[in-house]
């Protein structure tokens, strides 16, 4: 045991002994340790940001739009915009096996509503029951609306965040009565403000029963007396969100000619964590590399300080010394300096990210996190890196024969 205590402190003499050597040896590990991490936590972050984006709309969620089509085959000229319609909705639920559940979806931006307050511009939204199943709307007060409200055609609204705060400032909106274009809703409900930034679209939107929508604020399409704005559905599970999204486009091709559009969050998700999996993949490469040439520049450090304490390798060896003691305090030495080194980086990465959780980041951009499975491995890299760096050198230090050695000036 004393021995072993004493190599350890003949180990930090000779790292003190040589300070500005080591100092330098340890930088360089400690910034390409802090520098992976750091590069690595800040793409999660933009990856969390995306899929939280995302998720802000909805889990798994997919968009139906109209389009334009041409009534004479290949002659875009001709092509005349169609609305998709509620049939449209209700054949997708009942012939698309895929799907989990749709929704009709009526959007008004020239609705105008008045409190006894104030009065505000924003979106009206007729929507069925199973909306908030499918967007995400978190309620802050009172409840959602449900089947009696659109079956009994009940004048009621559920208000986002900024509407509320518009038409009801400092006020209780619960039970409270708005005007929309004249006519009286009753608010039942409000909805937390979802999103950040200047994503304000949601937080700018009034909920009402479909029916009541359709009754008074149908789309203006005489052709067309059950006109939709949009359809948003959910494949059953996401790994078949392609199975749905051509069964639904099956559906309406036939209906109206391929006049639409959508949006497959589900397939942007897939698409962007492909991204961030290959930018994780290189800054995980050029850590190893740069690990790598830590390791080297630990070696050389190591080989020359085996040839400057020549004489004191020898001396300790014809004073008895064994070739175990000089292998253990070269290796261990090595092993100090990568291993101590990479995690004083590690600490300075962490104290780094959690100074920038405390910021508010762009939209689109969480904080960056320490990801657990890249400390594992920069561990792992570090332990493999002080192993090759100190065996070698140790080995050449205990193979030195003490009569040669005590000849070297």
């Amino acid at each position: 045991m004393r021995t072993v205590l004493d190599i350890f402190v003949q180990i930090f003499r000779t790292l003190w002994g040589h300070k500005l050597r080591s100092f330098l040896t340890m930088f360089g590990i400690a910034w390409g340790v802090g520098s992976l991490l750091l590069l690595v936590g800040l793409g999660e972050g933009f990856r969390s940001g995306n899929k939280r984006g995302l998720n802000e709309y909805g889990e798994n969620i997919m968009f139906l739009y109209p389009g334009r089509a041409p009534q004479v085959e290949g002659n875009m000229s001709s092509a005349r915009y169609y609305h998709l319609t509620y049939q449209d909705f209700a054949d997708i639920r009942r012939e698309a096996p895929h799907v989990r559940d749709a929704v009709p979806v009526l959007l008004r931006n020239d609705v105008h509503a008045v409190s006894e307050f104030a009065n505000a511009n924003g979106e009206i939204c007729g929507v069925e029951t199973q909306y908030n199943g499918i967007r995400y709307l978190p309620l802050k007060q009172g409840r959602w609306l449900n089947d009696l409200d659109d079956t009994q055609r009940r004048n009621v609204i559920v208000l986002g965040d900024e509407m509320t705060k518009n038409l009801f400032p400092g006020r209780p909106p619960l039970g409270a009565t708005i005007l929309l274009n004249g006519i009286s809703f009753e608010v039942i409900g409000t909805v937390k403000r979802v999103g950040r930034g200047d994503d304000n679209s949601t937080n700018m939107r009034g909920y009402i029963p479909y029916q009541v929508m359709n009754t008074y604020f149908r789309i203006k399409d005489d052709d067309e007396p059950n006109a939709i704005s949009l359809i948003n559905y959910q494949p059953r599970v996401p790994a078949e969100h392609k199975l749905a999204l051509e069964e639904t486009h099956k559906i309406v091709a036939r209906n109206h000619r391929d006049a639409f559009e959508g949006w497959d969050t589900v397939q942007q998700a897939e698409m962007m964590g492909m991204i961030f999996d290959a930018m994780n993949m290189f800054l995980g490469t050029v850590g190893l590399v740069t690990l790598a040439l830590g390791a080297i520049g630990v070696i050389n450090i190591m080989l020359v300080a085996v040839s400057e304490r020549t004489r004191e390798i020898g001396l300790r060896k014809a004073l008895g010394a064994t070739n175990r003691s000089i292998l253990f305090q070269f290796f261990m030495e090595g092993i100090l300096l990568t291993l101590f080194s990479g995690l004083i980086g590690m600490a300075l990465a962490g104290g780094l990210m959690a100074a920038l959780g405390t910021l508010q980041g762009p939209e689109g951009f969480d904080p960056p996190k320490l990801v657990p499975s890249t400390a594992i491995l920069a561990i792992s890299c570090l332990t493999v890196a002080g192993i090759v760096a100190g065996l070698y050198p140790a080995r050449k230090a205990a193979m030195l024969q003490p009569v040669e050695a005590l000849r070297q000036e």
